[in-house]
């Protein structure tokens, strides 16, 4: 299909194409509120031409950042967020705030609150126990997404997705290997999926019909004993069945055990024990093999898993995981996927659609080196780029954590 670059609805909003801007934690926030820097880089990209650009990460509540310097959603960050969408409007695109709770993958050392999971257990990221929420703070937590997404829309945001990926808050709840709860909210499939649907369905409430509401879900975490394909399927058939989403995006892998099932390409190892602290660089050292785990890049490297999903659902699905150029995006056409989404292509060329639709044969200059993935904290950007700002914040191993939300 020849349709990538026409108009496209999602929701309640059309989109000028069916290409968005993926989260990629971005790094500039260090104060925990937008700055001019943080506004720039995405009116760039959506001067480049995207059909939407997503403002990752925005946080429900203080402790559910991965670092004290993330944004979360409260009062003080509207004006500010504001700023920004009007600004990318300007330039022509569509904006998404992607909203959630990190849970196990927050830094409950940097935040300051205890991290959450759903079982107790212990953080090495913080190295202390984490706590795991009764259900009345279920119930505080899915107010608390509900009441992002009112912010959002207060904002001037066109959209809203929903963090159900990468071993987040609810991913983990999702998981039959970080979920051990004997309560409505573990055991069966359909209680760890509880959470995700309560989720989904109070944000749905909160912004009626005014935003379009996605969700990025993982089709598996790629750890044993984690969630799996057939049991992701399931989830998203439920959620389709809800009516809470115009759309979901399929992602892959854990922040939280292996990160690099999201990227595929090289693994910087020594990049990132360049930057970690000493005690910490010093574990990494020890660790950082098995951790950060290879795989080979290719095209579309996630549509394998992701066709599973479009055989089932007739919900609009977004692709996402080395879409670069023209070839790929139409291949996801084909295959039936109303959308894509690009990050780390992006990250090396903001201008890259725009290059694409004056010349249909261009390649993407990024290498698949991941080298961008150290400079989280630190002004998330390409390497190889000339020029991009630099701001050195703490980095501690919620870092390597955070970096999950970077395709």
């Amino acid at each position: 299909m020849n349709d990538v670059f026409a108009p496209a609805q999602l929701g309640p909003i059309t989109l000028r194409n069916r290409v968005i801007k993926a989260a990629t934690f971005e790094g500039r926030t260090p104060d925990a509120l937008v700055t001019d820097d943080l506004i720039e880089f995405h009116r760039e990209v959506a001067a480049g031409g995207v059909g939407m650009t997503t403002v990752a990460y925005c946080a429900v509540a203080p402790g559910g950042r991965t670092d004290r310097h993330q944004i979360w959603l409260r009062p003080e960050a509207v004006p500010g967020l504001r700023r920004l969408t009007e600004a990318v409007h300007g330039a022509g695109a569509a904006v998404s705030a992607q909203i959630g709770h990190a849970g196990p993958v927050a830094n409950a050392a940097s935040n300051r609150v205890p991290a959450l999971a759903p079982s107790r257990m212990f953080s090495p990221l913080s190295m202390r126990m984490m706590r795991s929420p009764d259900e009345n703070g279920i119930r505080e937590l899915v107010a608390a997404h509900a009441g992002a997404a009112k912010l959002a829309e207060e904002a001037g945001f066109d959209a809203v997705e929903i963090h159900f990926g990468h071993n987040y808050l609810v991913s983990s709840f999702l998981s039959p290997k970080l979920n051990r709860r004997a309560d409505r909210y573990g055991g069966s499939l359909a209680n760890r999926a509880r959470l995700a649907r309560e989720i989904a369905a109070a944000v749905r409430e909160a912004v009626g019909g005014r935003l379009a509401v996605t969700a990025k879900l993982n089709m598996e975490d790629g750890v044993r004993g984690g969630l799996t394909v057939p049991e992701s399927i399931q989830v998203a058939a439920w959620l389709e069945a809800d009516g809470s989403l115009d759309a979901l995006e399929l992602t892959a892998g854990s922040s939280l055990l292996n990160p690099m099932l999201l990227f595929h390409g090289d693994a910087p190892r020594k990049s990132f024990g360049d930057v970690l602290p000493v005690p910490a660089r010093w574990g990494f050292r020890m660790v950082g093999k098995a951790f950060l785990k290879e795989y080979p890049y290719r095209e579309a490297y996630l549509l394998e898993r992701a066709r599973h999903f479009r055989r089932e659902l007739s919900m609009p699905l977004i692709l996402l995981g080395g879409i670069t150029n023209l070839d790929t995006m139409r291949l996801a056409r084909a295959e039936g996927f109303e959308f894509v989404a690009m990050g780390r292509a992006l990250l090396r060329e903001p201008n890259l659609l725009r290059r694409i639709q004056s010349d249909a044969s261009t390649r993407s200059a990024c290498v698949h080196c991941n080298e961008c993935m150290p400079t989280i904290y630190t002004c998330t950007r390409c390497v190889f780029r000339p020029g991009q700002p630099r701001e050195p914040v703490e980095l501690t191993l919620s870092g390597i954590g955070g970096a999950g939300t970077q395709q």
